[in-house]
This record gives C-alpha cells, sequence and structure tokens, in this order.
C-alpha cells in the first residue's frame, strides 16, 4: 500500500514481531500503518524455492517449542502442514564421521557443561558462559560449536545468565512450505509499505515525525520492532537521541548463523532425515541435514565467527566449504553428486545484520532496557526484547503482541 501521512501507530518491521503486533491492533478503530524497508514480508523469516524440487527456508526453519509456539495454531488455522519428525541434531548420524561411542561421549560433555553453567546461575552472578567449561576437555571445541548454531557466537561472548532464562521444550516441528512461507502468509491481511525504510523517528513535538525513503509521516505512536543491530548502529536514529536504548541493542547484538543448501544426485541412496557431522574437536565447523523432508538435498549451517569468515571470503565460499567438509566426511566421489543452490549471508543483509540476539556477559538486564516504553508513546518488539523465546520467529510474533496491548492500553482501548 502506499505510504499515508498521518496514522494513529506507524510499526517499523515487517517481520514476526511486527505483523503480530499488526494482528494485535486489528479492529481497534486505530488507524495502523507497517513500514518495511524490504520488498516482501517475513525479515529473518524467509523461503524460497531453491530448485523445483527443494524448498528452503533461507532464515528460520524451525517452530522451536512447538508446544508454546504461537505459530502453531496459526498454521493449523491458515492450513499449513506440519512435520514433527525429530530434527537431525538428535542422537542419530550418517556416516562414520562421528561413531556412536564418541557422540556418547560428546554428549555427556556438554551435558555436564550445561549443569555447571545452571547450577551457577542459580547463584544470579553473570559471567561469560565459557567460564563454565571444563579446563582441558577435549569436546570444548565442539561444545562452542554448538553455541556459534544456537547463540550465533561464541561462549565467551555468552551472558550466562541470559543463556539459563532461554525457554526450550524441545519440542521441535517444521512447516512443510517453510516457515518464512508461513509468515508471509500470516502478513497477508496486514496494512504494510514495503520498499519504505525508516531513517529517523523524531519525538521531540506532540506528534511524532517519521523519514522514511518513501517521504515522511505522523504518527502518534510508533513500534519499534526491527534487528538489535539497526539501533546499535543507528541506522534508524532518534531525536531527541535514546542512549539507554541504543547502549541495550549493543549488549544484545545479532549473532551471525548462515545456511545453505546443496542439489543431491542420486539422493535415494542416502537416508531422509540424516545427520551429518564429526567429530572434528573444533569449532570452525558445519553440521549437515541431509534430505530434509526427503527432498534431494543436504541443507548445512554455520555459526559464529566462522560463517562470519564465511561471508567475508564472498558469495560461494558457504557452499564451498560445505562440500569440502561433506567430501572429508563421506569420500571425494559425492564431490559430483552435489551442487550449490542458495545460501544465506545474513551478516551482510543490511536490513538484518545479522542473525538472532544473544546478550553479553553482564549485559542479561538489557532485554527489559530495550523492552521498556518511552514517554507512552515509543513502543519496543522482536526477538531480542523477548524474555524466555528470544531467537526465536514465534518469540518475536508474542513481543508484537504486548507491544499492541501496550499501545491499547497507553491509548484507553479496551
Amino acid at each position: 500500500m502506499s505510504l499515508p501521512s498521518s496514522v494513529d501507530v506507524a510499526i517499523i518491521g515487517a517481520g514476526a514481531a511486527g505483523l503480530g503486533a499488526a494482528h494485535a491492533l486489528a479492529g481497534s478503530g486505530l488507524s495502523v500503518i507497517v513500514l518495511e524497508a524490504r520488498n516482501r514480508l517475513g525479515g529473518r523469516a524467509w523461503t524460497v524455492q531453491a530448485s523445483p524440487e527443494v524448498t528452503f527456508d533461507v532464515g528460520c526453519g524451525w517452530l522451536h517449542s512447538a508446544d508454546k509456539n504461537s505459530f502453531v495454531p496459526i498454521a493449523r488455522q491458515l492450513n499449513f502442514e506440519l512435520n514433527n519428525d525429530l530434527p537431525p541434531w538428535s542422537d542419530r548420524a550418517f556416516g562414520d564421521a562421528f561413531p556412536e561411542i564418541l557422540r556418547q561421549d560428546f554428549v555427556r560433555a556438554i551435558d555436564q557443561f550445561y549443569d555447571r553453567a545452571s547450577e551457577a546461575a542459580e547463584a544470579g552472578e553473570d559471567a561469560p558462559a565459557s567460564r563454565y567449561l571444563e579446563p582441558g576437555n577435549r569436546w570444548n571445541p565442539m561444545i562452542d560449536a554448538v553455541s556459534t548454531y544456537v547463540n550465533g557466537c561464541e561462549l565467551d561472548q555468552v551472558s550466562l545468565l541470559d543463556m539459563e532464562a532461554y525457554e526450550d521444550t524441545y519440542f521441535n516441528w517444521r512447516v512443510r512450505a517453510g516457515y518464512g512461507t508461513l509468515i508471509a502468509a500470516y502478513g497477508a491481511p496486514c496494512p504494510v509499505a514495503l520498499n519504505c525504510n525508516v531513517t529517523l523517528i523524531d519525538h521531540s513535538g506532540q506528534r511524532i515525525r517519521i523519514e522514511t525513503s518513501q517521504g515522511a509521516l505522523a504518527t502518534d505512536k510508533v513500534i519499534v520492532t526491527v534487528p538489535t543491530n539497526l539501533i546499535a548502529d543507528e541506522a534508524i536514529r532518534f531525536s531527541p537521541a535514546l542512549r539507554a536504548k541504543v547502549d541495550a541493542a549493543a549488549g544484545l547484538p545479532l549473532g551471525v548463523d548462515d545456511k545453505v543448501t546443496l542439489a543431491l544426485e542420486d539422493a535415494e541412496a542416502f537416508p531422509k532425515e540424516g545427520n551429518l557431522r564429526g567429530a572434528t574437536m573444533r569449532t570452525a565447523m558445519g553440521t549437515y541435514h541431509i534430505r530434509p523432508f526427503g527432498q534431494p538435498c543436504i541443507e548445512g549451517f554455520f555459526g559464529g565467527s566462522f560463517a562470519r569468515e564465511l561471508e567475508a571470503a564472498g558469495e560461494g565460499a558457504i557452499a564451498a566449504q560445505s562440500i569440502d567438509e561433506i567430501a572429508g566426511f563421506l569420500g571425494n566421489d559425492i564431490r559430483q553428486k552435489l551442487k550449490p543452490l542458495y545460501e544465506s549471508r545474513w551478516a551482510h543483509d543490511p536490513f538484518a545484520r545479522g542473525s538472532y540476539s544473544h546478550a553479553l556477559p553482564g549485559h542479561s538486564g538489557d532485554r527489559a532496557v530495550l523492552t521498556a516504553p518511552v514517554d507512552g508513546r515509543l513502543f519496543f518488539a522482536g526477538e531480542a526484547t523477548s524474555p524466555n523465546f528470544f531467537t526465536t520467529a514465534h518469540g518475536a510474533r508474542d513481543s508484537g503482541e504486548r507491544a499492541a496491548q501496550e499501545v491499547l492500553a497507553a491509548s484507553n482501548k479496551p
């Protein structure tokens, strides 16, 4: 839709949080517009048809904590097919790159790490989560690799208290058509102005003035749902400045996780929903999902500083690394069966600048600081503001709904 000159509520960002806020405000009697810099809905949720046979979630792909995930009932209401097969990171593996006896030893080591971390968190003192690795344990580099998948960074950059606050019920489901497709369908009824990049929120006057790439508009209330890196980098500026928000966002940076999908020739020779990774004893490693949904492909996943290095190496580097590593596990003959289809580069995405948030050590309280409304006119949502479901699409959606309720309360609306 075109940009109006004036609305009651402007929502910045048409990711899961912004769309959750727009849905919650529907029927309130308030005029609402969602301002989205991209040419599509969904933000860091994005599904592409990588080939005629392969549907690929470039961003989030798993409905984590599915028994509490608000997108599960939404998916059912919109007639999306859900899949509840065990995720590939469960205790099973393809090939002999990670033998069962070693996997059991690794699982014991990582479980003991999380037990030590949980016990330390009960004392209430924040610290880098890496402090609770067992000195000299041979599995420490791979435990750190798991952190890069979960947090987008290594454990020395992760707040112990924030890590402990995350809620995971261990139910992990998928959307057959893609999580990004579901979120785009969820947002379809919402009033959204695409290709509308916000640069300034001027809240100095009686009404708020928002400057965008399509012009300016006036509004009474704003819900900001953009990733923390955009606030910390002041890609969107506030006038007067909101130093506490910028500092809180800087304490909640987006880590980096990237994905790649590779076409797999003679796919029937490989197991559906297989897991492939090696006992590599290093943090710079990928993990691989063989034939997700039975599709003829292998998905690779990389995180942390290794993902940043691969992005910096340029287009195609993630796919090349994946093929090299898979060949190291399964033999060089596999190279002829693999062809790059699609890869993400989230750190280079100007409207994300990363994948999902983690709290730096000593900054576990920054989520609450970022969440707090300002003057009953500026409200904040997004996965980074979720107290327990940060990093997730449903945490983002629920935060948008929460911010919308704050707007209604401030507007004296029921």
